[in-house]
């Protein structure tokens, strides 16, 4: 459990670090000028799975051991609705007082701007267990800021291949965008 404090203290600090608020001197121009496409954008987070079901045996994250994503990835709207999407996710597995690289996640794919800071994300799954598969994303930005948005999401995995019923796991993240 400590891992996950230091997870939380590490978020905490970055969020202190990227934060903006709006300065209360600084007025703004009747238009804005628009915005030119493509445009490209970055993020980094923590995704936590927190119970996956499958034929083969439901398992939740945090009983016998703690499962944990750090997705890095690169975000190009091709308008201020439409773009693509290219991820790269490590998963850390801590088990019995050891940790190690768990598994590395490809996962390319289309985003939709739903209004209201919602994005839906669809991603494809290549994963180096041998699995693959998809990933429907609903995603939301919380705090925007001059420099960075702080975002929630809400994953649902499904994965199939080498030799494994196919699974659903239910997944949370979290992060910074900028």
């Amino acid at each position: 459990m400590k891992k996950t404090y230091y997870i939380l203290v590490f978020l905490l600090l970055s969020w202190n670090a990227f934060a903006q608020t709006s300065d209360n001197n600084t007025t703004l121009p009747a238009t804005q000028p628009e915005k030119k496409y493509p445009e490209i954008k970055g993020y980094v987070g923590i995704v936590h799975p927190l119970y996956t079901f499958s034929k083969d045996g439901n398992q939740p994250n945090f009983r016998d051991y703690y499962i944990v994503g750090n997705p890095w990835g690169i975000n190009i709207w091709k308008s201020p609705k439409f773009g693509i999407s290219f991820e790269f996710t490590p998963f850390i597995k801590f088990d019995n007082n050891t940790s190690k690289l768990n598994n590395f996640v490809f996962h390319p794919g289309v985003c939709y701007r739903l209004g209201h800071d919602f994005t839906f994300v669809f991603r494809a799954a290549y994963e180096t267990s041998g699995r693959y598969g998809f990933t429907p994303i609903l995603n939301k930005v919380f705090i925007r800021g001059k420099q960075a948005n702080f975002f929630a999401a809400i994953l649902g995995p499904v994965r199939f291949g080498n030799d494994h019923a196919p699974s659903l796991t239910a997944s949370f993240q979290f992060g910074v965008g900028f």
